[in-house]
């Protein structure tokens, strides 16, 4: 099995990032995370597991933004309950991406629904592609980055309790990073809502 990890992990975290990112979803953020536990045990390299998610993210969401830019609007039209929805909404999408297209596409990142289809839409709202490549870099970096290294060292952290104190107090460890990561997610949306709403 750890051959197997060795030798295709770092081929299947791409491509689930990739994908993810380009608008189909997987599971590319829970992969990322096996990933850096996996790491953390020296089954992969942290390095190289950051570098391919960092990557992955930005070829991904690239290829999302080509699809939206040069497709979305014949899929729209297509079917004319489609096009009747989007002849509303598109304007209001253009004006918003003209005006926070940086922000979003850097904070869609690290939001799961919106990391599927921030690229699509930028795309489809006809976003500069310079700057959603800026931003789009920027987010996918520091998203590789941040995951990566929390899911690494919560792995050694989970490791060293379940060798030092058993499996109940490793599982409690896990449990409790869990829970952190939930309150985190919480208050993150709390402050991207009072944001949107200002």
């Amino acid at each position: 099995m750890q051959s197997l990890v060795q030798s295709y992990g770092l081929v299947v975290l791409f491509l689930l990032i990739a994908m993810e990112s380009a608008g189909i979803p997987l599971p590319g953020e829970t992969a990322l995370v096996t990933a850096g536990v996996l790491a953390s045990q020296g089954d992969l390299n942290i390095v190289a597991v950051i570098a391919v998610a960092a990557t992955a993210a930005i070829v991904g969401d690239n290829i999302g933004y080509w699809a939206g830019r040069l497709g979305g609007r014949k899929l729209l039209e297509r079917w004319e309950f489609l096009e009747r929805h989007a002849s509303r909404v598109l304007p209001w999408s253009e004006r918003f991406f003209k005006r926070h297209g940086g922000k979003t596409i850097f904070l869609a990142r690290f939001i799961a629904v919106l990391r599927v289809t921030a690229a699509w839409l930028a795309g489809i709202s006809k976003m500069h592609w310079w700057l959603f490549v800026l931003w789009n870099a920027a987010g996918g970096i520091v998203w590789a980055v941040g995951v990566g290294l929390v899911a690494f060292y919560a792995g050694h952290a989970a490791a060293a309790a379940i060798g030092r104190y058993g499996l109940i107090a490793g599982a409690a460890i896990v449990v409790l990073l869990i829970l952190g990561a939930l309150v985190f997610r919480f208050i993150r949306r709390r402050m991207l809502g009072a944001e949107s709403e200002a």
